[in-house]
């Protein structure tokens, strides 16, 4: 914990922090919201599911998209466009009389507009501080992202089934324009310049540590979006027990990356991290009932703040800095096309079955993230004592005769 107390007296780490977290927070509150607002006015958790499908299609065609339009407009024009548009489309969903084609459409456009924070906090991290402290900058972040995913849910279900559905998701919108103001305020998106990429969009992927981020981060966020809906579908709407059980699978996430954010990272690291998710989310299949859960899931969550943090490093010690925040804005896009499949599949399954069905969906996620971890390990970055910062650009220098 030491080694996180003097990240954090570092100038500016602890603002920045704080302020993208509170950009991003309604990722933890906006998936829930939904789920809960469109299967009410539907009375289908198959549409709430596509409505979800449909916004995290929308987010995962604009991630590389908006980071890469960061690096030829700047930081601040991309960020503040995308915020007007996506706390609007927010709105517009709360407020607008039952239509599932409306909803899917609005929900598009407010994936499509949604605010590249975390691109944007993940490029300038490496100016920030040494590259000693670089791969624990990326765990604490992993970790206290957490926060996000335990309050979020929480405030969510309290909102949406004592007040109404209609303010839950009005309160993600508050808290979008809020955050995007303060993170976009921050000093730190004036100093850093993301210098524009000269290769071709999407030539990023071709670096395999990349491509296994983008393939895990897809398989993983699937798992973890079909648990989300297999949770609500076990506690219903009536009562508060949804949100605690999801509080507790983040506050696992956010021991284990604090516990094991100073690990060196191995071509093993991101099976063995996947590994614990895997193991923890095919328990919880054998039981629908709070102490169950709970339990299985908080061992779940141990594995995957650390597996995300491995996801950042490797991702930044394999591309240049030019093209850090595409590399991450397509590593957003695996988890979101993944949180579109887990969502879409654990609904129709909850549907056709039961809820158990969201689990088992899960569980074969995490068991595919892991083997793909496996199978990736060669391909996988070795950073046992180097250094995870971005490769740096570099120009030719012209030659001048003596």
């Amino acid at each position: 914990m030491g080694g996180y107390g003097e990240l954090l007296r570092v100038p500016g780490v602890a603002r920045i922090i704080a302020a993208q977290l509170t950009a991003r927070f309604p990722s933890g509150m906006l998936s829930l919201a939904f789920l809960l607002h469109v299967e009410r006015q539907l009375d289908s958790y198959g549409a709430a599911g596509l409505v979800l499908a449909a916004t995290s299609i929308g987010q995962a065609v604009a991630g590389p998209l908006t980071s890469r339009l960061m690096g030829r407009l700047g930081m601040r024009p991309v960020l503040i466009t995308t915020l007007v548009i996506c706390a609007t489309s927010v709105v517009a969903i709360g407020v607008i009389p039952p239509n599932l084609p409306a909803y899917m459409v609005i929900g598009l456009i407010g994936g499509l507009a949604t605010p590249p924070v975390q691109s944007a906090v993940r490029t300038i991290y490496p100016k920030m501080v040494n590259s000693r402290q670089l791969t624990p900058l990326f765990s604490l972040d992993a970790s206290a992202q957490e926060i996000i995913w335990v309050v979020g849910p929480v405030v969510t279900t309290f909102v949406s089934t004592q007040i109404g559905t209609i303010w839950g998701i009005l309160l993600a919108a508050v808290m979008m324009v809020v955050g995007g103001i303060w993170f976009i305020s921050s000093p730190e998106l004036g100093r850093v310049r993301i210098p524009r990429s000269k290769r071709r969009l999407g030539a990023v992927l071709a670096r395999p540590a990349v491509l296994l981020a983008t393939v895990v981060g897809f398989l993983m966020i699937g798992a973890c979006a079909a648990v989300e809906a297999g949770v609500v579908a076990v506690f219903g709407h009536d009562g508060a027990e949804a949100g605690i059980v999801l509080a507790i699978f983040s506050i696992g996430s956010l021991a284990g990356g604090l516990l094991l954010g100073h690990v060196q990272i191995g071509p093993w690291a991101t099976a063995r991290r996947m590994l614990i998710v895997f193991v923890g989310m095919s328990l919880a299949a054998f039981g629908m009932n709070l102490p169950w859960l709970s339990v299985t899931l908080l061992v779940a969550g141990i594995g995957i703040a650390p597996a995300l943090a491995v996801l950042f490093a490797i991702v930044s010690a394999s591309v240049k800095f030019s093209d850090t925040a595409e590399a991450y804005g397509w590593v957003g896009t695996g988890q979101l096309i993944g949180a579109a499949l887990g969502s879409a599949l654990a609904g129709f399954l909850i549907d056709g079955y039961t809820a158990v069905g969201a689990f088992w969906a899960a569980a074969v996620l995490a068991g595919l993230a892991t083997l793909a971890g496996v199978i990736g390990r060669r391909w996988h970055p070795d950073l046992r004592g180097r250094d995870a910062s971005p490769i740096p650009d570099t120009e030719p220098v012209p030659l001048t005769p003596s």
